[in-house]
């Protein structure tokens, strides 16, 4: 059997705070990104981005940055908004969802921007 790790994410240290599945692994560049979203455009999902401060990140409610994006296919467009949330919000965590309307859950959900803690 493989040895577990304790990844020593503590609330005392933000540095270390681990956020969904992908913040266990090494950070993803643009294009690990880019995949991401293009993975979820490909089940059907609906995008959608979330932003909160890093201090609120785990009890607290994430900002919606505008409405989910219905339908969307383009992964450009998914970007831009993403970018254009931590443009926004600079010192906060950003991150996208994808939304399953079959399962009325969320298919996927990662942080692209972490935020200044």
């Amino acid at each position: 059997m493989t040895e577990i790790s304790d990844y020593r994410s503590r609330i005392g240290d933000p540095g270390s705070r681990r956020f969904e599945t992908f913040s266990y692994l090494p950070p993803m560049d643009r294009n690990g990104i880019r995949q991401q979203v293009k993975y979820i455009v490909s089940k059907g999902w609906n995008p959608a981005i979330e932003h909160t401060e890093p201090d609120n990140a785990f009890g607290h409610y994430w900002y919606m940055w505008k409405l989910p994006m219905f339908g969307e296919t383009d992964v450009d467009k998914i970007l831009a908004e993403a970018d254009a949330c931590h443009k926004a919000n600079p010192g906060n965590h950003v991150r996208l969802i994808g939304y399953d309307n079959e399962s009325q859950s969320q298919g996927a959900a990662l942080v692209i921007f972490r935020g200044s803690a």
